[in-house]
This record gives structure tokens, sequence and C-alpha cells, in this order.
């Protein structure tokens, strides 16, 4: 019988090396602290989540502006267009007639493409600038091209210098008729036989036949 009370008594000292009163509290505690970690964690996460949206928010609202002023360009971009064609082709039916069907079948083209739906509006646009920045540079250069001109009334054929936009003027291939094409009257005037030679030059000059040098050209007076 004490033997038995010896074992019982055995196996309750033995119970403790398992599970004491005193381990329970540091488990919960400790499990305590580890929620609260996780929530504080949680609640930082949040925060990031909600600045992360606010400015996602923001760039949709951007981007929706954005779209709007696009979409009121285009619409702009339109009129704004077809105004610069035909101003381009009213300024060169005013300027000096140098190749001039040429220029104005450009203006023609522009014109079509106003209606073509596989150009876009911006590079309807794009094309009307590079139409008039080919007419700015018209200034800076200079050309000789033959063409047939109405002179007195007759039909000549001649060689045409173009001198940027400071002069137009032509020689028959004889050289015995040489003009000037005179802006205020709007047509084509013979002038003194002493302008042959610096037209003659120039036309060689820019030919690349003759080295550059000094020439003297005619131009219509002031005026008229």
């Amino acid at each position: 019988m004490r033997r038995t009370l010896h074992v019982i008594a055995f196996t309750i000292l033995a119970i403790p090396l398992f599970a004491t009163a005193e381990d329970e509290p540091k488990n919960v505690v400790t499990e305590y602290m580890d929620l609260m970690e996780l929530v504080d964690a949680l609640g930082v996460y949040n925060t990031q989540l909600d600045t992360l949206l606010q400015n996602q928010r923001d760039e949709i609202t951007t981007v929706s502006g954005s779209l709007e002023q696009v979409d009121t360009i285009e619409r702009q971009l339109g009129p704004l267009t077809e105004r610069m064609i035909s101003t381009l082709e009213l300024f060169i039916d005013l300027d000096l007639p140098f190749r001039k069907e040429y220029r104005l079948g450009q203006v023609d083209a522009l014109r079509a493409s106003l209606d073509r739906a596989d150009i876009s509006t911006a590079e309807k646009f794009r094309i009307a600038l590079q139409a008039y920045a080919t007419e700015l540079e018209y200034g800076n250069d200079r050309e000789t091209y033959s063409d047939q001109i109405e002179v007195d009334g007759k039909l000549l054929i001649v060689d045409v210098l173009r001198w940027g936009r400071v002069v137009l003027a032509f020689q028959t291939a004889d050289g015995a008729t040489t003009g000037v094409w005179d802006n205020n009257s709007r047509k084509w005037i013979v002038v003194d036989p002493a302008a042959r030679d610096g037209v003659r030059d120039a036309l060689r000059m820019t030919r690349g036949t003759m080295t550059e040098n000094i020439v003297v050209l005619p131009t219509a007076a002031p005026g008229g």
C-alpha cells in the first residue's frame, strides 16, 4: 500500500515538469505582445496603402484633366490647320510667282489631307507647319530653273533666277532679253540690257558653273 502511494505522489510531482502555473501567464503575455506587433505592422501597412491609393487618385485626376485638355486642343487644331492652309494659299498668290504651280499643288495636297481619316489631327497640323517652314526657307536660298512666261503679251522660254525673295529675274537662252518680276504691277518687265551680265553671272553661280563673286541684279523700283 505504501508503494502505491509513492507512485502516485511521484506522478503528481512529475506534472510540473511539462507545464507549470507560472509558464501559462508567460505564454499569454508573449502571444499578446506578438499580436500587438502584428497589429502595429498592419497599421503601418494600412497607412502606406492609404497614401498610395490617394496618390493614385490624384494621378487619375491629373491624367483625366490632361485628357480633357488634349480633347480641347485637338478640337481646336482642326479649324486652325484649315485657316493656316487658306492663309498659305493667299500668301503664295501674293508672293513672287516662282514655281507657283508646284507650291499651290502642295496647298491642294494639304487641303485634301484634311478629309483623310488615316492621318491624325496632330499630324495634319505638323504637315501644315512644315509647309510654312518650307515657304520661309525660300527667303534664304536661291535657285534657277527653266520656265515659260508671258512678257508683253509674248510667251518666252527663259531661265528664271530666284535670289531669295529679293530678286526674281529671267533671261532668254541667247541672252537677248533680260527682265525682272515687278510685284507691284504683278507682271514681268524687260530691263535695260546693261543688267544682262549681272543676271547671266548670277545664273551661272547658282548652277555652280562659275566662282562666287559680287553681282549687280535688277530690282523693281519701290512703289512701281
